[in-house]
Order: structure tokens, then C-alpha cells, then sequence
């Protein structure tokens, strides 16, 4: 679990998202956040968080479900034409994809411009890779990075695109 400094973070990068595109595991993970604001006992930063959480536009990519809850849409369309549509709708915010899976499949078709990468003081054994097992090379500029007192190290990266 984050601490506040940390879940404040999170809600900052949030609050700059404009879509969220999510694979299923995720979306069945933060299925929490669109019901919990009705926890009276919930603290400051975590009910911030799913006022945030709530409202925000979500695609969730599952050859599984069949519906979905909260201001939730299931994809369409393949990752690449999902993403193509959205950038050339003029919306306010980021798009932010995550799952590993789906930010995976994401790598492997260059669809991302920016990597923000938390790294928590853990080692776990398995587990299923974010980035592109294939021989691609993204080369990347650090645009910032911040260690928070839980020891969690925040890095972001802009994806250096051949011809940048």
C-alpha cells in the first residue's frame, strides 16, 4: 500500500490524465475506487483519489469480458487504432495506459511516448514483463526522477523516436 506522500503523487499524475486505457486485470483491481468514496472511514488522500478515479474516461481491453462498470468502455478496436482515434481527438490530458500486458503490447508497437515508472523497494519472483521481450531498442531521456521516503523511486522517461 502507498503512503500519503506516494498516494499523493499518484492522485497528482492522475488528476493529469485525460483517458485511462487499462487491460483487464488491472481494471478488475481498481474496480475498487469506483464504489469506495462510500466508505465514510476512508482518509483524505484516498478519497481524493476516487474523485479523481471516478469520473475519468476508462477503455478496457479484455477478450473476456463482456461489460463493464463506472465511466468504463470496453475497446473497439485493436490497441494501435484505439490509441490513433484518441490522439487525434482534441481532449485535454494524457492518455495513460497500464497492465502489463497491455502497456507490453503497447511497447511493441512504439505507441509510447513516455514511460513514468515506479520502483518499489521489493523483489518478486515472476510476474509478467511490462516492456518487449523482441530485440527493440527504445532509447530514453530522463526527464525526471524523485525518491519518496518510502524508498519508492519515481522515474520518467521520453521516448527518443528515431528522427527526434
Amino acid at each position: 500500500m502507498p503512503d500519503e506522500e506516494l498516494h499523493r503523487h499518484s492522485n497528482d499524475e492522475v488528476r493529469g490524465v485525460g483517458v485511462h486505457l487499462l487491460g483487464r486485470r488491472l481494471y478488475e483491481t481498481m474496480l475498487y475506487w469506483e464504489t469506495v468514496n462510500l466508505d465514510i472511514e476512508l482518509d483524505a488522500v484516498s478519497r481524493e483519489f476516487a474523485e479523481i478515479w471516478q469520473p475519468l474516461p476508462k477503455i478496457v481491453f479484455s477478450t473476456t469480458l463482456s461489460e463493464v462498470r463506472g465511466n468504463a468502455r470496453l475497446a473497439t478496436h485493436g490497441l494501435a487504432e484505439e490509441i490513433e482515434r484518441l490522439r487525434a481527438e482534441p481532449a485535454p490530458g494524457d492518455i495513460a495506459l497500464g497492465g502489463a500486458t497491455l502497456a507490453a503490447a503497447a511497447a511493441e508497437l512504439d505507441l509510447i511516448d513516455e514511460y513514468r515508472i515506479l520502483i518499489h523497494p521489493v523483489l518478486l519472483g515472476g510476474g509478467i514483463p511490462f516492456f518487449p521481450r523482441k530485440d527493440a531498442r527504445r532509447n530514453l531521456e530522463l526527464l525526471e526522477s524523485r525518491t519518496f521516503g518510502s524508498r519508492v523511486v519515481h522515474l520518467r522517461y521520453r521516448v527518443i523516436h528515431p528522427g527526434d
